[in-house]
Protein backbone atom coordinates (compact mmCIF):
# COMPACT_ATOMS: atom_id res chain seq x y z
CA UNK A 1 0.00 0.00 0.00
CA UNK A 2 1.10 3.78 -0.46
CA UNK A 3 2.73 5.64 2.42
CA UNK A 4 1.20 9.25 3.57
CA UNK A 5 4.03 11.40 4.49
CA UNK A 6 4.69 14.72 5.48
CA UNK A 7 7.93 17.40 5.03
CA UNK A 8 9.23 17.89 8.57
CA UNK A 9 9.84 21.64 8.08
CA UNK A 10 5.95 22.20 8.29
CA UNK A 11 6.70 21.51 12.19
CA UNK A 12 8.51 24.37 13.45
CA UNK A 13 10.47 22.60 16.32
CA UNK A 14 13.38 21.59 17.87
CA UNK A 15 14.41 17.23 16.24
CA UNK A 16 12.46 15.29 19.03
CA UNK A 17 9.54 17.47 19.04
CA UNK A 18 9.37 17.51 15.30
CA UNK A 19 9.80 13.50 15.34
CA UNK A 20 7.15 13.41 18.51
CA UNK A 21 4.88 15.58 16.94
CA UNK A 22 4.59 14.10 13.22
CA UNK A 23 4.44 10.13 14.94
CA UNK A 24 1.49 11.70 16.85
CA UNK A 25 -0.72 12.53 13.48
CA UNK A 26 0.26 8.27 12.57
CA UNK A 27 2.55 9.28 9.51
CA UNK A 28 5.20 6.57 9.20
CA UNK A 29 7.30 8.58 6.70
CA UNK A 30 8.64 12.11 6.04
CA UNK A 31 10.35 14.77 3.93
CA UNK A 32 13.20 15.52 5.71
CA UNK A 33 14.19 19.40 5.46
CA UNK A 34 17.42 20.06 7.72
CA UNK A 35 15.48 22.81 9.36
CA UNK A 36 15.35 22.54 12.87
CA UNK A 37 15.54 25.11 15.69
CA UNK A 38 18.21 22.99 17.98
CA UNK A 39 20.25 21.40 15.33
CA UNK A 40 22.32 23.54 12.65
CA UNK A 41 22.36 21.96 9.47
CA UNK A 42 23.23 25.07 7.45
CA UNK A 43 25.73 25.48 4.54
CA UNK A 44 29.24 24.16 5.91
CA UNK A 45 27.44 22.85 9.15
CA UNK A 46 26.76 19.25 8.32
CA UNK A 47 28.63 16.23 9.48
CA UNK A 48 28.41 12.58 9.77
CA UNK A 49 27.58 12.41 13.61
CA UNK A 50 24.82 15.36 13.27
CA UNK A 51 23.22 13.46 9.54
CA UNK A 52 23.01 10.40 11.96
CA UNK A 53 21.30 11.82 14.70
CA UNK A 54 18.96 13.36 12.99
CA UNK A 55 18.38 9.85 11.23
CA UNK A 56 18.46 7.92 14.42
CA UNK A 57 16.11 10.48 15.93
CA UNK A 58 13.11 9.89 13.67
CA UNK A 59 13.53 6.18 13.35
CA UNK A 60 13.26 5.95 17.05
CA UNK A 61 9.68 7.43 16.35
CA UNK A 62 8.91 5.12 13.28
CA UNK A 63 9.71 7.55 10.55
CA UNK A 64 11.87 6.52 8.05
CA UNK A 65 13.33 9.24 6.12
CA UNK A 66 12.26 9.00 2.63
CA UNK A 67 13.58 11.55 0.92
CA UNK A 68 15.68 14.90 1.52
CA UNK A 69 15.04 18.49 0.61
CA UNK A 70 17.24 20.39 -0.91
CA UNK A 71 15.49 22.77 -3.32
CA UNK A 72 17.35 26.10 -4.64
CA UNK A 73 17.64 28.06 -7.65
CA UNK A 74 20.78 25.61 -9.17
CA UNK A 75 20.92 28.15 -12.22
CA UNK A 76 20.57 31.23 -10.47
CA UNK A 77 22.22 34.05 -12.96
CA UNK A 78 25.21 35.36 -10.66
CA UNK A 79 27.69 32.89 -10.77
CA UNK A 80 28.48 33.30 -7.29
CA UNK A 81 24.94 32.82 -5.76
CA UNK A 82 24.81 29.63 -8.07
CA UNK A 83 28.14 28.42 -6.60
CA UNK A 84 26.63 29.21 -3.41
CA UNK A 85 23.21 27.06 -3.74
CA UNK A 86 24.69 24.25 -5.58
CA UNK A 87 27.53 23.97 -3.36
CA UNK A 88 24.85 23.88 -0.62
CA UNK A 89 22.94 21.50 -2.49
CA UNK A 90 26.43 19.11 -3.02
CA UNK A 91 26.72 19.04 0.77
CA UNK A 92 23.33 17.54 1.45
CA UNK A 93 23.76 15.30 -1.46
CA UNK A 94 26.84 14.32 -0.06
CA UNK A 95 26.02 13.20 3.46
CA UNK A 96 22.21 11.79 2.23
CA UNK A 97 22.64 8.24 3.38
CA UNK A 98 23.69 9.27 6.41
CA UNK A 99 20.82 11.10 6.88
CA UNK A 100 18.68 7.87 5.83
CA UNK A 101 17.81 8.41 2.20
CA UNK A 102 19.89 8.33 -1.27
CA UNK A 103 17.06 10.91 -2.65
CA UNK A 104 17.87 14.48 -2.57
CA UNK A 105 15.21 16.87 -4.14
CA UNK A 106 15.28 20.35 -6.06
CA UNK A 107 14.04 21.89 -8.74
CA UNK A 108 15.71 23.67 -12.03
CA UNK A 109 15.30 26.80 -11.28
CA UNK A 110 14.84 30.08 -12.88
CA UNK A 111 17.05 33.16 -14.39
CA UNK A 112 14.56 35.30 -12.67
CA UNK A 113 16.59 36.79 -9.75
CA UNK A 114 13.93 38.16 -7.99
CA UNK A 115 11.98 34.88 -7.29
CA UNK A 116 12.89 31.17 -7.69
CA UNK A 117 9.60 30.57 -8.94
CA UNK A 118 8.87 33.46 -11.38
CA UNK A 119 9.22 32.73 -15.25
CA UNK A 120 12.35 34.08 -17.38
CA UNK A 121 12.21 34.73 -21.45
CA UNK A 122 15.79 32.57 -20.99
CA UNK A 123 14.21 29.73 -19.29
CA UNK A 124 12.90 28.40 -22.43
CA UNK A 125 15.51 28.91 -24.50
CA UNK A 126 18.18 26.54 -25.81
CA UNK A 127 21.18 28.40 -24.19
CA UNK A 128 18.68 28.46 -21.09
CA UNK A 129 18.30 24.77 -20.90
CA UNK A 130 21.82 23.19 -22.30
CA UNK A 131 22.91 25.68 -18.97
CA UNK A 132 20.72 23.95 -17.02
CA UNK A 133 21.78 20.55 -18.19
CA UNK A 134 24.98 20.97 -17.28
CA UNK A 135 24.20 21.68 -13.98
CA UNK A 136 21.48 18.88 -13.72
CA UNK A 137 24.77 16.35 -15.15
CA UNK A 138 26.86 17.17 -12.34
CA UNK A 139 24.25 16.78 -9.57
CA UNK A 140 23.31 13.54 -11.26
CA UNK A 141 26.96 12.17 -10.93
CA UNK A 142 27.96 13.51 -7.86
CA UNK A 143 24.99 11.83 -6.53
CA UNK A 144 25.57 9.22 -8.20
CA UNK A 145 29.28 8.69 -7.02
CA UNK A 146 28.19 9.11 -2.96
CA UNK A 147 25.10 6.28 -3.65
CA UNK A 148 22.51 9.11 -4.02
CA UNK A 149 20.12 10.33 -6.39
CA UNK A 150 19.27 14.03 -7.48
CA UNK A 151 15.45 13.64 -7.68
CA UNK A 152 14.30 16.94 -10.05
CA UNK A 153 10.70 18.23 -9.43
CA UNK A 154 9.41 20.09 -12.29
CA UNK A 155 7.68 23.40 -12.39
CA UNK A 156 5.87 25.68 -15.20
CA UNK A 157 8.18 28.91 -14.49
CA UNK A 158 11.03 27.24 -14.28
CA UNK A 159 13.97 25.61 -16.70
CA UNK A 160 12.40 22.06 -16.55
CA UNK A 161 8.45 22.56 -16.55
CA UNK A 162 6.67 21.14 -19.11
CA UNK A 163 6.16 17.31 -20.17
CA UNK A 164 8.29 17.76 -22.92
CA UNK A 165 10.93 19.65 -21.45
CA UNK A 166 10.86 16.81 -18.79
CA UNK A 167 11.33 13.98 -21.32
CA UNK A 168 14.31 16.36 -22.72
CA UNK A 169 15.75 16.30 -19.89
CA UNK A 170 16.20 12.89 -19.08
CA UNK A 171 16.70 11.80 -22.03
CA UNK A 172 20.08 14.10 -22.50
CA UNK A 173 20.79 13.00 -18.77
CA UNK A 174 20.23 9.45 -18.94
CA UNK A 175 21.74 8.90 -15.43
CA UNK A 176 21.68 6.55 -12.68
CA UNK A 177 22.38 9.30 -10.55
CA UNK A 178 19.04 11.14 -11.86
CA UNK A 179 15.44 10.21 -11.09
CA UNK A 180 12.35 12.32 -10.72
CA UNK A 181 10.02 13.48 -8.42
CA UNK A 182 6.67 13.40 -9.02
CA UNK A 183 3.98 16.15 -8.59
CA UNK A 184 1.46 16.89 -11.35
CA UNK A 185 0.40 20.04 -9.76
CA UNK A 186 3.73 21.63 -11.54
CA UNK A 187 2.84 21.03 -14.78
CA UNK A 188 -0.50 23.12 -15.00
CA UNK A 189 -0.68 26.41 -16.57
CA UNK A 190 -3.85 28.32 -17.96
CA UNK A 191 -3.66 27.17 -21.05
CA UNK A 192 -3.82 23.38 -19.85
CA UNK A 193 -5.60 23.01 -16.35
CA UNK A 194 -8.67 22.37 -17.88
CA UNK A 195 -6.99 19.14 -20.02
CA UNK A 196 -6.12 17.52 -16.66
CA UNK A 197 -7.14 13.62 -17.53
CA UNK A 198 -5.23 14.22 -20.30
CA UNK A 199 -1.54 15.84 -19.13
CA UNK A 200 -1.98 13.42 -15.99
CA UNK A 201 -1.86 10.51 -18.56
CA UNK A 202 1.27 12.23 -20.80
CA UNK A 203 2.85 12.66 -17.47
CA UNK A 204 3.01 9.05 -16.64
CA UNK A 205 2.65 7.47 -20.09
CA UNK A 206 6.21 9.28 -20.57
CA UNK A 207 7.93 8.78 -17.37
CA UNK A 208 6.68 6.61 -14.81
CA UNK A 209 10.27 4.31 -15.43
CA UNK A 210 11.85 8.05 -13.62
CA UNK A 211 10.03 8.13 -10.27
CA UNK A 212 10.77 7.60 -6.85
CA UNK A 213 9.24 9.84 -4.88
CA UNK A 214 5.42 11.53 -4.85
CA UNK A 215 3.58 14.81 -3.53
CA UNK A 216 0.50 15.53 -2.63
CA UNK A 217 -0.96 19.06 -3.18
CA UNK A 218 -3.52 20.76 -5.28
CA UNK A 219 -4.04 22.80 -7.95
CA UNK A 220 -6.76 25.78 -9.23
CA UNK A 221 -7.13 28.57 -10.87
CA UNK A 222 -6.22 31.67 -8.64
CA UNK A 223 -9.20 33.73 -9.68
CA UNK A 224 -8.28 37.60 -9.20
CA UNK A 225 -5.21 37.11 -7.43
CA UNK A 226 -1.59 37.52 -9.56
CA UNK A 227 0.49 37.98 -7.42
CA UNK A 228 3.20 35.30 -6.15
CA UNK A 229 1.21 33.85 -3.29
CA UNK A 230 3.04 32.83 -0.34
CA UNK A 231 1.50 31.61 3.40
CA UNK A 232 2.18 32.04 7.01
CA UNK A 233 2.80 28.58 8.17
CA UNK A 234 3.66 29.41 11.71
CA UNK A 235 7.56 30.02 11.34
CA UNK A 236 9.35 33.03 10.82
CA UNK A 237 12.09 31.11 9.83
CA UNK A 238 10.56 29.22 7.10
CA UNK A 239 11.95 28.28 3.85
CA UNK A 240 10.69 30.14 0.97
CA UNK A 241 9.75 27.20 -0.87
CA UNK A 242 7.61 25.64 2.30
CA UNK A 243 5.06 29.28 2.04
CA UNK A 244 4.74 29.37 -1.76
CA UNK A 245 1.49 29.05 -2.78
CA UNK A 246 1.64 29.84 -6.86
CA UNK A 247 1.96 32.93 -8.88
CA UNK A 248 -0.08 34.19 -11.84
CA UNK A 249 -3.08 32.56 -12.80
CA UNK A 250 -2.98 29.12 -11.05
CA UNK A 251 -2.56 28.73 -7.07
CA UNK A 252 -1.22 25.58 -5.44
CA UNK A 253 -3.09 24.79 -1.94
CA UNK A 254 -2.87 22.03 0.06
CA UNK A 255 -4.48 18.67 -1.03
CA UNK A 256 -8.06 18.23 -1.17
CA UNK A 257 -8.60 21.94 -1.34
CA UNK A 258 -8.26 22.39 -5.38
CA UNK A 259 -9.22 20.51 -8.80
CA UNK A 260 -6.06 17.50 -8.99
CA UNK A 261 -8.37 14.09 -10.28
CA UNK A 262 -6.56 12.53 -7.47
CA UNK A 263 -8.39 9.42 -8.29
CA UNK A 264 -6.85 9.28 -11.41
CA UNK A 265 -3.32 10.38 -10.05
CA UNK A 266 -3.16 7.88 -7.44
CA UNK A 267 -4.21 5.10 -9.85
CA UNK A 268 -1.90 6.03 -12.45
CA UNK A 269 0.99 6.27 -9.57
CA UNK A 270 0.09 3.06 -7.90
CA UNK A 271 0.25 1.17 -11.53
CA UNK A 272 4.40 0.95 -10.96
CA UNK A 273 4.72 2.04 -7.85
CA UNK A 274 2.00 0.71 -5.36
CA UNK A 275 4.53 1.39 -2.38
CA UNK A 276 5.52 5.11 -3.38
CA UNK A 277 5.83 7.70 -0.42
CA UNK A 278 3.10 10.22 -1.04
CA UNK A 279 4.72 13.62 1.10
CA UNK A 280 1.82 16.13 1.84
CA UNK A 281 2.91 19.48 1.09
CA UNK A 282 1.58 23.29 0.84
CA UNK A 283 0.04 23.28 4.24
CA UNK A 284 0.24 24.93 7.65
CA UNK A 285 0.99 22.63 10.70
CA UNK A 286 -2.95 22.93 11.67
CA UNK A 287 -4.17 21.64 8.34
CA UNK A 288 -2.03 18.51 8.68
CA UNK A 289 -5.03 15.85 10.07
CA UNK A 290 -7.42 17.26 7.76
CA UNK A 291 -5.15 17.09 4.32
CA UNK A 292 -3.57 13.33 5.54
CA UNK A 293 -7.37 12.54 6.43
CA UNK A 294 -8.18 13.58 2.58
CA UNK A 295 -5.42 11.69 0.99
CA UNK A 296 -5.70 8.34 3.40
CA UNK A 297 -9.37 8.65 2.08
CA UNK A 298 -8.25 8.42 -1.56
CA UNK A 299 -5.58 5.71 -1.17
CA UNK A 300 -8.87 3.39 0.86
CA UNK A 301 -11.45 4.48 -2.03
CA UNK A 302 -8.88 3.50 -4.72
CA UNK A 303 -7.78 0.07 -3.00
CA UNK A 304 -4.50 1.69 -2.55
Amino acid sequence: MMQAGIFTGYFPYGLEETAKKIRGLDFNTVQLDLHFKDVDLSAGQITKDKAKKVRDVFRDHHLPVCCISGYTNIIHPDKAERDKRVGYLKEIIRNARHFGSPYVISETGTYNTESDWVHHPKNKTEEGFEECRKVVADLAQTAYDHGAVFLLETYVNNVVGSVEETVKMFAQVDHPGLGLLMDPTNYFETHNIDKMDQILNQVFDTLTDKIRIAHAKDVKRSGGDKSEKHADIGDEDALESHTFRGVGEIELPAPGLGSLNYDLYLQRLAEKHPNIPVIIEHLSEDDVPRAKKFLDGKFRANGL
